[in-house]
């Protein structure tokens, strides 16, 4: 990608600090995004916060969707950035109101240093604390300020108004001993008058109360309003929560100060239902577009008691759930009850476009789940569920197949009493699907053979992968081929041939013997990669990336 002219211009700007003083003050407002954009592309943490601390739109997005290659800011800039903000509420020149980092978080320890989702999330919650804290310190000092101004005030008056009786002749205590005689007399006016009859009495008591109550309300409201009112800037983030940072995140969730602390996607990992439960009260009840729940023993008892609470939230819209230890293969006392639990807990999400279940080991219940929703999926991921010929049916069948966008059956064994439904799925979702993944599934070059034709009328199809099946260099010739005549086909993950393995593997080896046995080292493996390319090259294609890189591939860099 060639850059721009602004961007090279804007490059150099911000490549010498030093100059900073002489044009920050005279750039206008319409330079200063492009101005950001170079100094986190050029990692210059120092001009970040001086842009940030006087930035004069309203709103600011950092993060997003990264283009292939593309890495996000430095570690040092977003802290740079997360500082200018807090020194930002005390600048006039910064109108910075809404603060958008959803999607910034980057992978620990990736190319460039980038800032994870948990040290995001940490970095995030301690500075929302810290504004709290500078906001209070400054109010202070001036509470005490005005509380002397105030005294010093009466005293001024108080000397005034005994200057002035002196001069008239006057005892200074002169007037409080006619302002007591007034009250005596006013008192004694009031203890000869009686209130007569029962009803009167009450009439003034409930004038009273209403008062009383007119009054506290009045004072509760004024509160809100002042909370309301004491927020500078939105702060709008994904959050990643664990045990490790379950405290700081709920103390900034229920902290009142110049900042608020929204939440787009959650992820929380090894945290107990009752911790999810308390997470899910603090957070606000807009915005929260999905929750992704890994690695925690919820049980059917944890999930069936979780899925309720989601249904306050109005936007929400996926659900993902990894290895929450559900086990539905085995006879478990009131199993039926619990699945009949989470088909309503389920069918309470009304916008759940996205449903995510890995590992969850529910054979033979896909109908009594996937039947409850009230909407048709979008996305659905199912990989390692152990899926049934029963489920495998339902699903070709369902009203999810022809809204289909993305589909992932990764780890669940096909053969050729499940090759019906599956090509009778794709034919429903021949329109609308753009991802599909079919790794693991135990594809021989037979059955692939079988299923091409179904993978070629798939014409909206943008990327598919099959890795860690048994395929041979046959096979992966045919695939290929299919693949160069599909025209939104822009990504195709394929798994190594059999014929680059060491002898020794079992005639139809599983995807884990697959993923565990050592390549060929005396072939060249780039052979392979050289041969696929020279046919699809033959076939007239050059915008079809091949790979076998099964820890690399990423589906979403061709959206």
């Amino acid at each position: 990608m060639v850059p721009s002219l602004l961007s090279l211009c804007a490059r150099e700007v911000v490549s010498d600090h030093s100059s900073s003083p002489c044009w920050l003050r005279w750039v206008p407002r319409e330079l200063f995004r492009p101005l950001l954009e170079a100094a986190f592309t050029s990692c210059r943490p120092l001009t970040v916060g001086e842009l940030v601390q006087r930035w004069p739109e309203r709103s600011l997005r950092v993060g997003g969707r990264r283009k292939q290659g593309q890495t996000g800011p430095n570690r040092l800039c977003i802290q740079a950035l997360l500082l200018a903000v807090v020194r930002g509420l005390s600048d006039e020149r910064c109108a910075l109101q809404i603060l958008d980092l959803c999607g910034l978080q980057g992978d620990e320890g990736g190319m460039g240093d980038p800032m994870g989702g948990w040290s995001l999330t940490v970095a995030l919650c301690t500075m929302v604390v810290q504004a709290r804290a500078g906001a209070h310190r400054p109010k202070r000092r001036e509470g005490e300020r005005e509380r002397k101004r105030f005294s010093a005030l009466e005293r001024e008056k108080d000397i005034k108004r005994e200057r002035g009786q002196w001069k008239r002749g006057k005892e200074p205590n002169s007037d409080e001993e006619s302002n007591d005689s007034e009250r005596m007399t006013l008192s004694g006016g009031l203890a000869d008058e009686e209130i007569k009859g029962v009803r009167r009495r009450m009439e003034i008591e409930r004038k009273r109360d209403s008062t009383l109550a007119g009054l506290a309300g009045s004072k509760k409201a004024n509160e809100e309003k002042d909370l309301v009112s004491d927020v500078l800037v939105h702060v709008r983030s994904d959050l990643f929560v664990n045990a490790r940072s379950w405290e700081r995140v709920r103390a900034a969730l229920t902290t009142s100060g110049p900042l608020k602390l929204q939440c787009r996607y959650l992820r929380v990992e090894e945290i107990s239902v009752s911790s999810i439960r308390s997470l899910l009260d603090l957070l606000p009840r807009q915005g929260l577009l999905g929750i992704d729940v890994r690695y925690s023993c919820l049980g059917v008892a944890g999930l069936a008691e979780l899925l309720p609470l989601l249904s306050i939230f109005p936007a929400l819209n996926s659900l993902r759930l990894h290895y929450c230890n559900l086990d539905f293969g085995r006879n478990h006392p009131g199993q039926e009850e619990a699945l009949r639990d989470l088909a309503q807990g389920l069918a309470q999400l009304q916008e759940l476009q996205r449903l995510s279940l890995t590992a969850l080991r529910l054979p033979g219940q896909l109908r009594i789940l996937l039947s409850s929703l009230p909407q048709p999926l979008k996305i659905l991921e199912l990989p390692y569920l152990s899926l049934t010929p029963a489920d495998l049916a339902y699903l070709s069948c369902s009203h999810h197949g022809s809204t289909l966008q993305q589909l992932d059956l990764s780890e669940n064994r096909l053969d050729l009493n499940t090759l019906p439904s599956i090509r009778r799925l794709l034919s429903q979702a021949s329109s609308s699907l753009q991802h599909l993944s079919l790794s693991g599934c135990g594809l021989t070059d037979s059955l692939l053979g079988l299923l091409l034709p179904s993978l070629g009328g798939c014409w909206a199809l943008k990327s598919l992968a099959l890795a860690l099946n048994p395929l041979s260099m046959s096979g992966l010739v045919d695939l290929v081929r299919m693949a160069a005549r599909m025209p939104s086909l822009r990504q195709l993950l394929y798994p190594n041939p059999l014929e680059d393995y060491l002898p020794g593997l079992p005639d139809l080896p599983s995807s884990a013997q697959l993923l565990d046995w050592p390549l060929d080292e005396t072939t060249d493996i780039s052979m392979t990669s050289s041969h696929l390319n020279r046919v699809l090259k033959d076939s007239g294609r050059s915008d079809l990336f091949l790979t076998c890189d099964l820890l690399n591939y990423d589906k979403d860099l061709v959206d």
